[in-house]
């Protein structure tokens, strides 16, 4: 009976329940990216040849079919693709001649990079800006700091990344992402010059949700009864607000810098693009454009399984944050 009731604990532990989550939201995402790319009109052929596709006979047509892999039927096209990718073997770029594996090892590196600076950009200038705006809710510069919000919202990552590059390029003629990349362990000065622009236009994108989540958690915690006492006692106003109350506000701020961060390493696409950053979604687009099935879906799961492992890493910092958390 103790044995019985230890396996009933584990089941319902909540460490059980979030892996058992988190590997079947990986299996979901593996089947719905998978039937994505074979709804989208062309196939890998097409996309290796183009318009001269349409010079190839049957024969070399089943030829090449049966060389990408795409002639068997679609539930072993994708048990094919799964129980390689859960081995290490992500697949094979036809276009670069290299392993999914080799071209991740090299990209991956640059995207959590652009990632982790945006992310610190962003919360730095997030929290600055909440903490301002809480300050006197309902005044100017409350006013002010909901407008910055606002206006990082409205304008796309591509507009702006678009200004900034036009902008440093034609009137300053200073543009260092048109050289090679360089990373930083190779030379740190160059990489933060490519990294800068990139990283502040991601910055700006995650500020705004952090600004407004951390007012939110700021107003609300002002009200609190320990926050009063402290006043009552005569702690210092400065100290009130972050000790106590950016202290037991931190959990809703955790949770949107996670969020954002995942959302980072996913959605940095366009930017990468722009600023010619040789990272995981500039892979992805170029990979998507060629029909490539298995960069496509290798990276794909690559970025889910960050995003799944930031997530539960957020969980546990919820303890450091707050030991009443278990």
């Amino acid at each position: 009976m103790q044995g019985i009731s230890t396996l009933r604990r584990l089941f319902f532990s909540s460490t059980f329940i979030r892996i058992a989550s988190a590997i079947t939201t990986l299996f979901g995402i593996s089947i719905f990216v998978f039937l994505v790319l074979r709804v989208i009109p062309g196939n890998t052929i097409t996309g290796a040849f183009g318009i001269e596709t349409g010079a190839l006979n049957p024969q070399q047509i089943a030829e090449l079919r049966h060389y990408y892999g795409i002639d068997q039927p679609m539930i072993m096209q994708y048990f094919s693709w799964i129980s390689s990718f859960l081995s290490g073997n992500f697949g094979y770029s036809y276009a670069t001649g290299r392993s999914v594996f080799a071209l991740t090892k090299v990209a991956l590196p640059v995207t959590i990079e652009l990632a982790f600076i945006g992310t610190i950009l962003g919360v730095i200038m997030g929290i600055a800006i909440g903490m301002f705006s809480a300050r006197k809710p309902g005044s100017f510069r409350d006013f002010g700091g909901q407008l910055f919000g606002l206006l990082a919202l409205a304008i796309p990552g591509f507009v702006l990344s678009t200004a900034i590059v036009t902008i440093m390029a034609n009137k300053f003629h200073y543009f260092p992402n048109s050289l090679e990349y360089m990373a930083p362990w190779k030379d740190p000065w160059m990489n933060f010059q490519q990294m800068m622009f990139p990283g502040l236009v991601l910055g700006i994108a995650v500020a705004a949700p952090v600004m407004r989540t951390t007012r939110s958690a700021l107003l609300e915690t002002i009200d609190k009864d320990f926050v009063r006492t402290a006043l009552g006692k005569g702690v210092p106003a400065r100290k009130v607000q972050f000790k106590h109350v950016l202290r037991n506000s931190l959990i809703p701020i955790v949770t949107m810098t996670g969020i954002q961060f995942g959302y980072l390493l996913g959605g940095a696409v366009i930017v990468e693009k722009i600023f010619a950053m040789p990272g995981m979604g500039r892979q992805v687009l170029e990979a998507i454009t060629r029909r490539e099935y298995a960069t496509v879906q290798s990276s794909v799961m690559v970025f889910a399984i960050m995003f799944v492992t930031i997530n539960i890493l957020t969980d546990l910092v919820y303890r450091r944050v707050d030991p009443r958390i278990k």
